[in-house]
């Protein structure tokens, strides 16, 4: 849950709630005893979780390439 809070607030918002919506589904799902369902909702949160860290690190990249183009030709 916590990596997945960081990924939401750090590197891109709408994936990162997907990740957190599969990880209180996960943790509700082994509570109840649903163990092959609270595994599914964990890949699920793990595949949001990475898209969420790549998207935020192409984002920053991009920004940066931005940045250091906006400083070359000015």
């Amino acid at each position: 849950m916590v990596y997945a809070i960081l990924a939401t607030v750090l590197c891109c918002v709408p994936t990162g709630i997907a990740s957190i919506i599969y990880t209180n589904k996960a943790t509700a799902a082994w509570t109840a005893g649903k163990y092959a369902e609270a595994e599914a909702a964990t890949k699920s949160a793990r595949l949001w979780l990475i898209v969420s860290v790549c998207a935020g690190g192409v984002g920053i990249l991009i920004g940066f390439i931005f940045s250091l183009f906006s400083a070359l030709f000015s």
